[in-house]
């Protein structure tokens, strides 16, 4: 460093990892879910699956009538 000035960080490149808890696995899979308490129809919020995790994560939101679509994970899918 000179002058005191910082030198900017690499970004991070990250793997996405399952929201199944416990599980440190990548993700795969993408699945689309919202609260129709608290959310607008429109909105969805994501949860990421390993292949391992994908099904019963599907199972636990469908059965609580948050669910609404899976979808595979691509490289562009979690890009603000």
């Amino acid at each position: 460093m000179l002058g005191g000035e910082e030198q900017p960080e690499s970004p991070v490149v990250q793997t996405p990892i399952c929201s199944r808890k416990g599980c440190r696995a990548s993700a795969t899979t993408q699945l689309l879910w919202n609260n129709p308490k608290i959310h607008t129809e429109e909105r969805r919020k994501i949860w990421l699956a390993c292949a391992d995790h994908t099904a019963w994560l599907e199972d636990y939101l469908q059965s609580r009538l948050l669910w609404k679509e899976t979808l595979p994970l691509s490289p562009t899918a979690l890009e603000p």
